[in-house]
Formats: C-alpha cells, structure tokens, sequence
C-alpha cells in the first residue's frame, strides 16, 4: 500500500526512476502474488489483488498490453451473437462489466457508441419477420442491461426504416436495406484503459516492471516459489529470481508455453488455448458516411464498422493462426477479405488506397471440439498444473474484472487471505471528479490557453489526469506544439508516456500511448522523428539511442507495410519477422519458451 502522504497519482507514475526501484524490489523482496503478463487480465489481475492488500509485482517481457490487449474492436460489448446462442450467463456477465466501466470504472475511456443492425431488403413477410426476429434480440439486450447491467451507460434501441437509416448511415446501399436498429453499446482505447489498469495497481503498491521477461519457474520440491527473470533494457546483466508465494499466469495465448515450461517434472497443462487470428482496417471518415456504426454477418464472423475518432474500423476476421504469436501478421487475403464483405453493403466501394492502417491481434480461445475457432469458446478459466502457479486463459476483453477477480480468488483461498475483490468499487486513475471536468472543460480552456477541442481531446485521452500534462505544457510550452505528421496528439503526450506511463521505446508511443500507427497513412514514419526528440529529452537518450530507436520503428512500419502485400498467412509472417523486436526478442527467439504480454 502506497504512503498516506502520498497522492494516488504519485504513487501510480510509472516512471524512469520508478522502474530502476520496482527492479530492485523485484530482486529483494518476496511477493504474495506475482503476476505473470502485462496485458488486461494481467494488469487487471494486480490491481485486484493489491486492492486487497496483498503485496503484489507484475512483470512483462514486452510493454504494457504489446499483445491481443491492443488489438481489438475497440469495443465493451455484451455480445449480441451470445443472445442469439442462449449463451445468457455471458451475456448478463458482459453487460454488467459495461455498466461498471462505462459508469463508474472508466468513464473516461469507456463511452457509448452507436451501431445499426441493417435489415436486409426482401418480400415484405421477409422484412416484418427479420425486423422482430432482430428487434426482440437488441430490446433483450437492453432489457439484461437493465436489469443486470450495473448503471446501464448507454441510450435505448431505436427502430429505422430505410430512410431513417440511410440518414444516419448514407453511404448504406439503398437496395441491400429495409431499415435498421440502432443501439448502443461501449468504445474503448484498450491500450490505455490496460495502462491506466497497470497504474492503478501502481497506486496502491505493486511492483509493474515492462521488458521484464520470464525465463523459467523457480520450484521447491513441486511447488512453484516465483520464477527467473531477465531484464531486456539491461541484456547483458545476469537473470535474477523474484520469490513469490504465489505466480499468477494470465499469458493468453502463450498460456500453453507456462506448462511447456514445467514439462520436465511431468505437469499438464489443465487447459488447452487456441489463437484465432483477427484483422482489423483503419480508413478514414471521409470514406464512408455516416453517424453509427454497423454490425454485419459474414459467412465466418460477425463484421463492425466502427466510428474511430476521425477514422473507421473494419474488423474482424477469425481464423486459426499457428505462426508468430509475438507480431501476428495480415495478410493481403484478409484485407480482400474485409474489403469485400464491407463492400456489400456500401455506396461507394473500399479499395487498398483508401486504408491508413492495418493491425491483427491473436484472441486466446480455450480450445475444444470445434472445427472452426469461431465456434471455440469465449468463456475463461483458471487452473492450478502445479502448487503455487495459477493459469487464467480464455474469456474476453470486456469481462477482464470478472477473469482477474476469479483467479485472486484462488490465490487469496491459497494464501489465506479472507479478502472480496473491491474492484467493482474502485474507479481507475482519470476517473474521479471526470463527470465535472468534462462539464467545465470550456473553463478549463480558457484558463490554459488552448482550445477546447484541446481539453476534450485530453480529457478522453486521460480522465482528470489531463492537469498533469497541463502542467508539463505550462513549464515547456514547446509540449502544446502537435505532433509532425499526427497534428490531433500533442509533444507532451510523448513526454507524458515516458515520464509517467512507463512507455521505454518509440513503439510504445506510437503503437500504444497513442494510435498513430494505424490513424496514419504513414503508420507513423512522419512523426517518428520529432517523437523521438522529445522522448529523448523525456529519457536522456543521446543521439545514438534516438537513431537506433527510429530505426527500429522505421523497420518495423516496412516490414508490416510488406507483410500485407502477401498473399497468405506464412508469406505474411517471414516478411513481419523481417524486423528485430527492438527489445532483442527475435536475437534470443531459441533460448527459451515463454514471452507474454496477455
């Protein structure tokens, strides 16, 4: 627990100097629970569990949510398609996560979004059939929210006829629709509500290292004691032990490797994850008009056109993917994939030239009988292979809480700890006093100087801790200066990423701190220059270093720029793996099984 004298934001920075203590707490002290994976359920997972009291480290070999916890739909969503499949308990499960975020938890990241249901054109018995076979799904879905979601958060259903529709979404084909219904469900940065998940757990003590990988358990007879890592940001010093009295694993798709890694004493695995692949496409407003999104059905999966700030995402695809787990690559076939499918019901036809970016993430399925991951299951488990290691795998991003709250049960019974998760009680960093800021951000403005589209855009970017970085632009007014090539981010978010997020590479601002290499249609090649300047003065990089950094970055935007031209999965993955990692994972790919980052 931090020191009353200190502020909650004090205590949730992670910065330079923060990482240098948490190693050495690392190395010296011995942990109730040590979490395994910086990913959401990961960093969810040491928020619980330091919320009760218990002394807590997390460590990532990469950065905070590098894997599937930024490469979603953006979206805390009940799940329309588990309504449909009498899946209830999910549903009523997701939709009383989305309550809590949208409300209580996250209010500053987790907002309401509208999405249309097109009702395809057809006989008029066809049209009145499909309108109430959907209606009574979407008015079910409002009805759970009601009953079970927790502060519901989001506005009614509407139905649509077809010219209501179209004036909410022009670029709809008029012959493909009868009408719609519009409702709502939760958008969300997810790499930002991960970091501010990490922080928050900062705040209240634990130790949260990044480029922390795990190379092996550390075992007294057949028990798990904590585990052996290496510091990637130092390569050349020595593996050190943290001791803990219980290690938690929430790897996602690496959860397999964690039981790999005890094979020689003959442990199972106790569960078994499949990694399904999905693509995601970033175009710009300006290519499709309109006010909503849209959820469709394709002959694989269900398709989202989400509204994205200035942009549109297009997503997903879900095959099964056996390659790369570290840097999942988009193939030309899925993108022809997407375009098609969204192309069915649009005015005016997507083509190659109107994508900015592209992004594919591995969601972790607890793998069954299912020939199709489709059909794999969504729901999340916790198993203990061996005394002292529990592995939580499965579910999805919006029911995190619930996933992180069942495995810091098991560990607390294991430890003897008699203590409920608080976290439905307890609002993230940014969230409290939001509703109130966002109510005199005009003020606000006016009192700093800038625009209020300044103060909304920081406001949504980061709650109330909008102040902080405030503060950084009034001592370095240089910090108002935008970003080169990404005009709608401002230098001191740069700044503000290294200095109090725990961001260590230039890939950590602009893949995750920020969105620029998907918001872009240079993926952040235009920016990576000044970005560089200003996280160098943040870190005190000398020139070396700085180059070596847009280098890297530089690579990898080719080698992703590349893999997209090829025309399938294995194609797609030699040209991603083109680039290095730039914490050296490709150099060291033999030494040992497990890299995690959810």
């Amino acid at each position: 627990m931090r020191e009353p004298s200190v502020s909650r934001y004090a205590a949730g920075r992670l910065s330079p100097i923060r990482r240098v203590s948490d190693l050495r707490r690392l190395r010296d002290e011995q942990f109730d629970v040590l979490v395994v994976g910086g990913g959401v359920t990961g960093a969810g997972a040491a928020l619980d569990a330091a919320s009760r009291g218990l002394k807590v480290a997390l460590v990532e070999a990469r950065d905070l949510a590098a894997g599937t916890s930024s490469r979603s739909s953006k979206l805390i969503h009940g799940g329309l398609r588990y309504l449909e499949q009498l899946e209830l308990h999910l549903v009523h499960e997701a939709l009383t996560e989305r309550g809590l975020l949208s409300t209580r938890l996250a209010p500053h990241l987790v907002r309401p979004v509208p999405i249309l249901v097109p009702l395809p054109a057809g006989n008029p018995a066809a049209r009145v059939g499909r309108r109430a076979y959907y209606g009574l799904g979407v008015a079910a879905y409002d009805v759970f929210a009601g009953i079970f979601g927790t502060g519901r958060g989001m506005p009614l259903h509407r139905h649509l006829s077809r010219d209501g529709a179209r004036h909410l979404f022009p670029s709809l084909r008029a012959d493909t629709v009868s009408g719609a219904i519009r409702y709502y469900d939760g958008q969300v940065d997810d790499a930002r509500l991960v970091v501010n998940l990490a922080r928050t757990a900062a705040s209240l003590g634990a130790a949260v290292v990044t480029s922390a990988r795990v190379v092996g358990f550390v075992r007294e007879a057949r028990e798990v004691v904590g585990v052996r890592v290496r510091d990637l940001e130092s390569p050349d010093s020595p593996e050190f032990e943290v001791r803990a009295r219980t290690v938690v694993a929430a790897t996602g798709v690496w959860s397999d490797d964690m039981s790999q890694m005890l094979r020689d004493v003959g442990v199972r695995p106790g569960l078994r994850v499949r990694a399904s692949k999905g693509v995601h496409l970033v175009v710009p407003r300006s290519a499709i008009t309109g006010e909503a999104g849209l959820i469709l059905r394709t002959p694989t999966s269900v398709l989202f056109v989400i509204p994205w700030g200035g942009h549109w995402i297009i997503g997903t695809t879900d095959t099964d993917w056996k390659l790369d787990r570290s840097h999942p690559a988009a193939s030309a076939r899925d993108i022809r994939y997407l375009l098609d499918q969204v192309n069915e019901v649009l005015d005016r036809p997507l083509t190659t030239d109107d994508i900015e970016g592209v992004y594919a993430g591995l969601r972790p399925l607890l793998s069954g009988e299912a020939d199709s991951t489709s059909k794999l299951s969504r729901e999340h488990a916790v198993v203990e292979p061996m005394l002292g290691l529990l592995l939580v795998a499965g579910g999805k991003y919006t029911t995190y809480r619930v996933m992180a709250a069942d495995v810091i049960d098991r560990a607390a019974r294991r430890l003897g700890v008699d203590r409920p998760s608080r976290t439905a009680e307890l609002p993230l960093l940014g969230a409290d006093g939001y509703a109130a800021a966002w109510r005199d951000r005009q003020d606000t403005a006016r009192r700093h100087g800038v625009t209020t589209g300044v103060i909304e855009h920081l406001l949504e970017r980061y709650g109330t801790l909008s102040v902080h970085l405030l503060a950084m632009i009034k001592a370095d007014p240089a910090l108002a200066t935008p970003l080169a090539g990404a005009p709608e981010y401002l230098a001191a978010e740069v700044a503000y990423a290294a200095l109090a997020e725990g961001a260590l590479h230039l890939d950590d601002v602009l893949t995750r701190r920020t969105r620029i290499s998907i918001e872009t249609a240079h993926r952040g090649s235009e920016s990576v220059a000044h970005a560089a300047k200003v996280m160098g003065e943040a870190l005190g990089w000398d020139e070396a270093v700085r180059e070596r950094e847009i280098e890297h970055y530089v690579a990898r935007v080719t080698a992703e720029r590349q893999s997209q031209t090829m025309a399938d999965d294995v194609a797609a993955d030699a040209a991603r793996l083109g680039a290095p990692d730039v914490r050296g994972y490709a150099a060291d790919r033999g030494i040992d099984l497990l890299q995690v980052d959810l």
